[in-house]
């Protein structure tokens, strides 16, 4: 049981760091043209849809890669929590 938590909080870690790159990479040009950008989009969309639907751009400004981010972390936490009174 306690493997399959470890995997989850790995994977959420992953997933956030991920989006946080694919965020990051928007500022640099062509990197969505490559490889890595196609990567990233291909994990990172997904995930940042909805929110997108949801949450419209504000100036200009997409918020829904923060509210993904956040939203992670709040899933993260309670998972924590859950295992910590099952374990």
């Amino acid at each position: 049981m306690e493997f399959i938590f470890r995997v989850i909080l790995y994977a959420a870690d992953f997933y956030r760091y991920a989006v946080i790159i694919y965020v990051i990479s928007t500022w640099i040009p062509d990197i969505r043209r490559t490889s890595f950008g196609r990567f990233l989009a291909t994990i990172c969309e997904p995930l940042l849809t909805p929110f997108r639907r949801i949450i419209p751009p504000i100036g200009g400004l997409d918020l829904s890669p923060l509210v993904a981010i956040l939203t992670l972390l709040l899933a993260t936490d309670g998972l924590r929590r859950i295992f910590a009174i099952l374990l």
